[in-house]
């Protein structure tokens, strides 16, 4: 039997390791704290984590004793998780990044927390996101600017860039990221993991710091497509407190895992969203990554169709379509001002009151303060709902499984800088499902000895997470583009 090796490590690998007896949870989460100590403040200072579990080796141990007495306590028993910090712990502070939260303490779990603890899962940490999850670089006042482990001078994405440079680092498995506009996928490309944007309905939002509740979702981030299906199979469901969840009943699968085919491109349809590539010289880096994305997908046996859609425009979806900024008061407040919460502050406003928030997120916030459910909000509901018979009357007509494209024009931005060209608007906007996996690297260059990661997006009609699955698992597995970065190598003394 292969012996167990924490770097890359898969939830199968390490479930190997317990049954084998090579491995216990206790020295699993131990060995990721090590990491975490290793290179988070410390060694490339990769900022990632806001706070870590300080119940998590306790947790560990209890599981082991479970697991020597009658076996897993769940799917994903042991498996250390790195939440985003919007998802409300009752054991550790949730502060959505922002000293106007900070030490606050939810008084229950996150329904998802809820579900990932009974399934066995060791919630490890709370990641650093960009406040409020408002944008994309990742900065926020309660730890600063999270860095991008395969170039430290540039952002990790976001607004989940803490989970996903975390999980890239090998500070744990498994992590939770959500999404507005571009912030599972955004991450997941630029660290070269994976992360799925489910169909808004299929995983709940109740307690989780909202921002959009028209768009927000939460999602399953991994540095593989199989952990990936594996962790969305216990995120999914209905939620009473989260009534868009009813909509998934009857529609949600048993077992994502089951699309984990090799061959899984075969016979697929795939459009090429063409308006999503850039065309300057800018962008020529990206469109040599995506253009051997289609050539690998087409010698995998799916059919490539070349779309003409210049009415399809990315930036316009986000800035005449969207409508988070329109939600983010009136959303933020309805989570802040629940009596029963306790949060020391009640609103937005409050927070802005309080001066307590990254000067980053000034203008988003004052904004958001000065929009109303308007005439104008509703003309971007009108808009959006044509979007949405847009793009399936697109994939009806062409006969299409899903749309390619890259999750950004160009590469992501250096720090201080703010995230431009992303393509994630469409699949926010419309609450389409879409999984981002990696397709490879820029060139390498003196800050970035690998290159910047590029994602591969794939986007599908509702409902189709299943689909998608078997795309990215297939394209995963055909080019095998993941690879560790190489400011976290492995440490001494480390299985």
């Amino acid at each position: 039997m292969a012996k167990f090796k924490l770097e890359e490590a898969t939830i199968a690998d390490v479930h190997r390791a317990f049954k084998s007896g090579a491995l216990t949870a206790r020295r699993l989460v131990g060995m990721y704290l090590e990491r975490i100590e290793a290179y988070d403040r410390k060694g490339p200072g990769l900022n990632a984590v806001i706070t870590v579990n300080p119940g998590a080796l306790k947790a560990a141990a209890a599981l082991d004793a479970k697991f020597r007495k009658s076996g897993p306590a769940g799917p994903l028993h042991g498996i250390p998780v790195l939440l985003k910090d919007n998802v409300n712990t009752k054991d550790m502070p949730t502060t959505g990044g922002s000293k106007s939260l900070e030490g606050y303490i939810p008084p229950a779990d996150a329904f998802i927390a809820g579900k990932l603890r009974d399934a066995g899962a060791i919630l490890l940490a709370k990641a650093n996101l960009h406040e409020f999850a408002v944008w994309g670089e990742s900065v926020s006042s309660i730890l600063g600017q999270t860095l991008n482990p395969y170039d430290l001078t540039r952002t990790p994405g976001g607004s989940s860039g803490g989970t996903g440079a975390a999980l890239a680092a090998n500070f744990g498995i498994l992590g939770i990221g959500t999404d507005t506009v571009n912030s599972i996928r955004s991450p997941a490309s630029a660290n070269s993991i994976v992360g799925i944007r489910p169909t808004i309905g299929l995983v709940s939002r109740g307690g989780i710091i909202p921002y959009s509740l028209t768009q927000d979702t939460a999602g399953p981030m991994a540095r593989t497509v199989a952990d990936a299906a594996k962790m969305l199979n216990v995120l999914a469901g209905f939620d009473p407190g989260d009534l868009a969840t009813a909509w998934s009943v009857g529609r949600n699968e048993k077992d994502y895992a089951r699309h984990l085919r090799k061959d899984g491109l075969r016979g697929k349809r795939i459009g090429i969203l063409r308006s999503f590539f850039g065309t300057q010289p800018v962008h020529g880096e990206v469109n040599a990554v995506m253009d051997r994305a289609i050539e690998d997908c087409s010698k995998m046996g799916a059919a490539m169709v070349e779309l003409d859609t210049p009415d399809l425009d990315s930036g316009m979806i986000v800035s005449e379509i969207s409508v988070h900024l329109h939600d983010l008061r009136p959303d933020l407040d309805s989570y802040l001002g629940d009596p029963k919460a306790g949060t020391p502050v009640k609103s937005l406003g409050e927070i802005i009151a309080s001066g307590k928030y990254h000067p980053g997120i000034e203008k988003n916030i004052r904004e958001a303060m000065a929009l109303e459910r308007d005439a104008g909000y509703h003309e971007r509901l009108t808009k959006r709902r044509k979007l949405q018979d847009r793009v399936m009357a697109l994939m009806a007509v062409q006969h299409l499984d899903a749309l390619v494209f890259p999750h950004q024009k160009r590469p992501v931005v250096p720090v201080g800088e703010s995230q431009v060209e992303r393509n994630g608007g469409l699949g926010s906007v419309t609450g389409f499902p879409s999984i981002v996996v990696p397709g490879g690297f820029t060139k390498h260059a003196g800050s970035a000895p690998f290159g910047v990661p590029v994602g591969v997006e794939f986007l599908g009609r509702p409902w189709t997470e299943g689909l998608l699955v078997e795309i990215g698992y297939a394209y995963e597995q055909g080019t095998k583009h993941r690879r560790p970065p190489p400011t976290a190598p492995r440490l001494a003394g480390e299985m």
